[in-house]
């Protein structure tokens, strides 16, 4: 496991409330629910910063390339969790994301992934517009990695 984030070096932060369905049969949240979390903020965190956009998630946007997560402590229902998301790396066409999820203060998972900036009806990968780059290094309180 790498070095676990903190909480700090996130600018965009969400609550997120655990539902009684995300738990498995062990009786706390399931692993692949944590996929699910990053997903929501990752939408929610895009969504504003594109909300001047009429043709963001139609002509082009993100696909989710890869993800992986660090399942550090369990959580169970009733919880909220507390989810800080960032870019941690800009390259050419493709970006590195990461969520940091606490419960009760605590990190609970840590989940990485790497998203392509991507032309919907083409098919084919874009250059991330140097006008959003420069949108996403303003959000981050760390500057994304070049």
């Amino acid at each position: 496991m790498s070095e676990l984030p903190r909480i700090e070096q996130f600018a965009w932060r969400r609550p997120l409330t655990v539902r009684w369905g995300d738990m498995d049969s062990m009786g706390h949240v399931n692993n692949v629910k944590y996929f699910t979390y990053d997903e929501q903020v990752r939408i929610d965190y895009f969504a504003d910063l594109m909300r001047e956009d009429p043709r963001f998630w139609k002509d082009y946007g993100l696909i989710l390339a890869h993800i992986e997560a660090d399942f550090v402590s369990q959580v169970h229902c009733p919880a909220e969790l507390e989810i800080g998301f960032r870019i941690s790396r800009l390259g050419r066409s493709s970006f590195n994301t990461e969520a940091l999820m606490l419960w009760q203060g605590k990190v609970a998972a840590v989940t990485r992934a790497v998203l392509v900036w991507f032309d919907y009806p083409n098919g084919k990968p874009l250059a991330i517009p140097e006008a959003l780059r420069q949108r996403m290094r303003e959000r981050e309180i760390t500057p994304p990695q070049e």
